[in-house]
């Protein structure tokens, strides 16, 4: 008579974690094992460490025909951690347990030739589905204070195959797992990159990374080698507002699925991403055989840094422009599409031509005209027009580095700002300025008479297109939320045009 046992586990499709039923049946006949239910080569390979497992143990591999059931069949099931359920399935088959506990457990883990339990990616996910669905958690050791983050239910870790099987018969309980202290505690925004003082001199750039922080807008800075671009970069998480509960769980699940996995260390960190200029559309965008999130993804509620933004392969670069209006990236597979969160601030750096010293008061610039005009036509006019700022860095002179050690105010300081800034945007449209509507820009962006002249006088000299005038309306709009105004004043549009120096220069060159 066949015997059948079943347990429970989740597969991993993108950002969701559908439930798998682990149906295993022993059956008399010729030796055999079959493994169906949509398994991947990896999935597949988990017979032979299965087996090698169950002899480590002291049990027997059992010699009937056996089949293994991962069903919904059409879901796509990979990873190690079916090899758990799959072990304790057959021994509950085969008649080696007898099962008396668990059954509204879900179990997860890829097994050691040893036993040993290993951990396995995604398990956070898996956590907050099985929490809304009222089951337990019986997962690696390893994983256990990831699996509380997003857990409602009990989770129990497991570090051998044997504390399951005797947890499973009612033998020896597994304890639920407690977190460790400060587990769950979220880390501050700034990641240890530093303080906005330290960097020497550059006001009209601190400013515009003040006015990016406080509206959510993307920023672009232009100068010479040296010129502290990176530390300005870098100091802009510092700015940002401390992440909410749900912002995190959100960063901490795209994180748990990636190549890299999540990190406990950084739970409620806002992220930094900052990939090479040889990285390519996959990486940056996502994708892959799994479908993986990119570095856009990986970015979510964070920052994007693009350091040497020319240099980075065009596809890489137009393919930002639609996760910049949208928020979103669907990654598309013969198997499935995937959306990945992508509301990120892109912040990207590049020097004025290929030597870096066009417009250099101290440099011996090299670059012919057509030379310098080629590299910047490496960057589109499209994402440029993504780009809220263009903001020109020029190098340190000596007088910046003899106002002793420290210079302005402190990120500390500028966040308090940023989140009287932002409060006012919450209350007023429910996010941040960047994301404003066109039809929510004609109802929060009231201007003055003197305001409404000098945009139009802009728009008709600089030859501004319509995206480019609803950036410098959120710009306006984010400057005067840093004032505490409600109506948009003339020097509110006057400072939102300076701070798109690539738009005049295109003016001025086109007029020639």
């Amino acid at each position: 008579m066949d015997n059948l046992a079943t347990l429970l586990c989740r597969a991993q499709v993108g950002l969701q974690a559908p439930l798998v039923q682990v149906e295993v049946t022993v059956a008399s006949g010729l030796p055999a094992f079959h493994l169906v239910g949509l398994p991947t080569t990896v999935v597949k390979e988990s017979r032979e460490r299965v087996r090698a497992a169950l002899l480590a143990c002291g049990f027997e591999f059992p010699a009937g025909h056996i089949v293994v059931n991962l069903a919904p069949a059409e879901i796509p099931k990979d990873g190690g951690r079916f090899e758990l359920p799959i072990a304790l399935g057959l021994l509950i088959a085969s008649g080696q347990l007898r099962r008396r506990g668990g059954r509204d457990c879900e179990l997860y883990g890829e097994l050691g030739l040893g036993g040993a339990i290993k951990p396995v990616r995604g398990i956070l996910l898996a956590a907050a589905h099985a929490g809304r669905d009222g089951h337990e958690l019986i997962i690696p050791a390893a994983n256990a204070d990831e699996a509380l983050i997003a857990a409602t239910t009990a989770v129990r870790a497991v570090s051998h195959l044997t504390e399951a099987c005797r947890h499973l018969t009612g033998e020896a309980t597994l304890r639920a797992h407690s977190p460790a202290p400060h587990a769950r505690e979220l880390q501050p925004s700034s990641g240890g990159q530093g303080d906005l003082r330290e960097v020497k001199g550059q006001l009209q750039a601190k400013r515009a990374l003040l006015i990016a922080a406080a509206g959510g807008h993307n920023l672009l800075l232009i100068g010479p080698p040296g010129c502290g671009k990176t530390m300005l970069a870098q100091r802009l998480p510092g700015l940002l507002p401390p992440l909410t509960e749900r912002e995190a769980l959100d960063c901490a699940a795209i994180a748990s699925v990636s190549t890299a996995g999540f990190d406990l260390s950084g739970f409620g960190r806002r992220p930094f991403r900052s990939p090479h200029h040889t990285a390519s559309a996959m990486s940056v965008v996502g994708g892959g055989a799994h479908a993986r999130p990119g570095e856009i993804s990986l970015a979510h509620h964070g920052v994007l840094f693009l350091d040497e933004l020319p240099e980075f392969d065009r596809q890489v670069l137009e393919a930002l422009r639609e996760p910049l209006e949208a928020g979103v990236v669907r990654v598309s597979r013969a198997a499935a599409h995937t959306d990945y969160p992508a509301q990120f601030q892109l912040v990207a750096a590049m020097n004025p031509c290929p030597c870096g010293y066009l417009g250099d008061r101290g440099g011996d610039c090299r670059c012919t005209v057509t030379q310098a005009q080629r590299y910047r036509a490496r960057i589109s006019g499209p994402l440029l027009d993504r780009l809220d700022m263009h903001v020109e860095v020029p190098r340190l002179e000596a007088d910046d580095f003899d106002h002793g050690s420290i210079s302005g105010e402190s990120s500390a300081a500028l966040a308090v700002r940023v989140t009287t800034a932002r409060a006012r945007q919450l209350q007023r449209q429910g996010h941040c300025n960047a994301r404003l509507s066109d039809t929510q820009l004609d109802r929060c962006c009231v201007l003055e008479r003197p305001a409404r002249a000098l945009l139009d006088r802009a728009m008709r000299r600089l030859r501004f297109t319509g995206r480019t005038r609803q950036r410098i309306l959120k710009l306006a709009r984010t400057i005067a939320d840093l004032e505490g105004r409600d109506a948009l004043a003339d020097r509110h549009i006057g400072e939102a045009v300076m701070l798109r120096c690539l738009d005049r220069e295109r003016a001025t060159s086109s007029c020639r």
